[in-house]
């Protein structure tokens, strides 16, 4: 069996206001929202990945804090990492760490959202077992 990540949750404080950075500055669609007693949630994908963005109302429907947001960071492969990191500065995202490094270089140029999440982005992609 071969397994491939299609989906990450974030916990947040606002998940509107997630949804809001992740569609601006990096082009996620938002394929749905619901509000249920354990949590409120929005969905976003771009097309392969789906990112669940989830504010928690109880500590048993976060399985501990509902204040305990995020998990370490995740990333994007983008086509130009500085119109990317152009469009993530515009909508309100700070640079952290990297930069490109030139063609076939590995390298995570790193952000944090509006909300201190840490992800970062590459024109390469990540290594996988084929290379």
């Amino acid at each position: 069996m071969t397994a491939k990540l299609r989906h990450i949750a974030l916990s947040v404080p606002d998940p509107q206001k997630a949804a809001a950075f992740y569609e601006t500055a990096l082009g996620m669609t938002r394929v749905g929202e619901n509000d249920h007693a354990g949590a409120t949630a929005v969905y976003l994908t771009d097309g392969v990945m789906n990112v669940a963005l989830l504010r928690y109302k109880t500590d048993e429907a976060a399985a501990g804090d509902p204040d305990d947001f995020g998990i370490h960071h995740f990333g994007f492969v983008v086509d130009d990492v500085d119109a990317a990191r152009a469009e993530i500065e515009a909508a309100g995202g700070t640079w952290l760490m990297g930069e490109a490094k030139g063609a076939g270089a590995f390298y995570e140029i790193k952000f944090r959202d509006p909300d201190g999440q840490v992800f970062d982005i590459n024109e390469g992609g990540w290594r996988t077992g084929d290379d």
